[in-house]
């Protein structure tokens, strides 16, 4: 802490005995703009509050309030605007009031228009009903209004920020947000209340958010992933490898590809986002598989779908490993896999076709000959166990035929 406090001691001096800003403190001091500010709010907010005329003020008040005035700024003008509302000085111009109160007279005018239009108001009618007009025009200019009526209507009907319709129209940046603020205040409101309904939700792609901005990419960010994402929306490779080619990365593009194009992700993992917002989807649960391993075993899954058979005979017409093949089936559609597994034994029993396929020939010698059970398994290279237990579950029948042709050969 006190490396903290020698860091910043130079920096404090200036400020507390001279007008400098913090930006220009903290560059003469070769220290961090946003370090000093946050020192000053932490560890001298007593002269932070003097700074801004804020003498005597609980520590606690705040500077900068989301929204309408500042606390300075209320006390800077708080004794004009009182006079400007007093018909002892209804006499006087704003510029008058402002200069007997040491202000400017801009900035009373600016102060008034923003917190206080309707003393504004007040003033015109009290004036016209004195008879001491001066039938001076007062609002915004004709000229003016024409300037920026596209402006308005842009910002009005789209979800652009002022900087971004000022450019597009061709307008000042600074010049379009006052003549927002002081004469279409319930655009501003409106738009307001927009960013603070997008605050509660989540934010969506294309959407304006809590800061007025819409929810996309930079361009620089789109630039710069622009190569890595055609190779994965269009290619097989996986993502170290596109991240190699394209020089970007891989930490980045996984998070661009994230936040930007979950539906690219869903895609390739074999799943679909249709009827669902994509960004509740957990990407955690979902299928992880590559494009070449999916197109690898499609025509094999078409053929199986069109005509179900032996998963090896498919396998074996198609060129691949029939237990690697039937593993992507159980992985990859369960469905089908489970579809295939099982058949109708003779007897109307649902049995597993690998079982019925495997043990098809020991149940026919079991039930048409008198050689044991154990005796069979062990000529066909079967486990007895399991041979036994598929017999007494699923070929009731076959036992009961050879036990007739064991008691028929004893009474012969």
């Amino acid at each position: 802490m006190a490396s903290i406090h020698q860091k910043y001691q130079e920096a404090i001096r200036l400020y507390a005995e001279t007008d400098l800003s913090a930006v220009q403190i903290a560059k003469a001091c070769n220290v961090e703009v946003a370090g000093f500010r946050a020192y000053l709010g932490r560890h001298h907010r007593d002269l932070l509050l003097k700074r801004y005329g804020m003498e005597g003020m609980e520590c606690s008040v705040k500077l900068r309030s989301k929204r309408g005035q500042r606390p300075d700024a209320h006390l800077k003008y708080k004794e004009a605007v009182e006079a400007c509302d007093n018909l002892s000085y209804i006499r006087l111009s704003i510029s008058e009031i402002a200069r007997m109160f040491g202000v400017t007279a801009t900035g009373l005018g600016n102060f008034l228009r923003l917190h206080y239009p309707d003393v504004l108001e007040r003033r015109e009618k009290a004036k016209l009903r004195l008879g001491i007009a001066d039938n001076t025009w007062r609002g915004a200019r004709r000229q003016c209004a024409e300037v920026y009526t596209q402006a308005v209507e842009m910002y009005k009907t789209t979800d652009m920020t002022i900087s971004e319709v000022a450019e597009f129209c061709g307008v000042s940046i600074g010049g379009l947000s006052q003549h927002l603020r002081f004469y279409h205040k319930e655009v501003i409101e409106k738009r307001f209340s927009e960013r603070e309904q997008a605050k509660k939700g989540k934010k969506k792609i294309g959407h304006i958010s809590g800061n007025g901005r819409k929810h996309v990419p930079d361009p620089e960010t789109v630039e710069r992933y622009r190569e890595a994402l055609e190779l994965y929306r269009n290619t097989n490779l996986i993502v170290k490898d596109i991240v190699q080619r394209a020089g970007v990365p891989l930490e980045g593009f996984r998070y661009y590809l994230r936040t930007w194009h979950r539906d690219l992700m869903l895609e390739r993992r074999g799943m679909s986002a249709a009827g669902k917002d994509r960004d509740d989807i957990d990407l955690s649960i979902t299928k992880r598989y590559l494009k070449s391993t999916s197109a690898k075993y499609a025509d094999a899954i078409d053929s199986l779908k069109a005509n179900p058979r032996q998963v090896a005979k498919v396998a074996a017409e198609f060129g691949l490993h029939p237990e690697t093949f039937r593993m992507y089936l159980k992985e990859h559609e369960p469905e089908l896999s489970k579809r295939l597994g099982m058949m109708k034994a003779a007897n109307g029993k649902t049995v597993s076709r690998q079982a019925a396929e495997k043990y098809a020939e020991a149940v026919r010698l079991y039930e048409t000959t008198d050689e044991e059970l154990k005796s069979i398994a062990r000529r066909l290279g079967l486990v007895y166990n399991s041979l036994g237990g598929y017999v007494r579950r699923n070929c009731p029948e076959a036992k009961q035929r050879h036990e007739a042709i064991v008691a028929k050969k004893k009474t012969d």
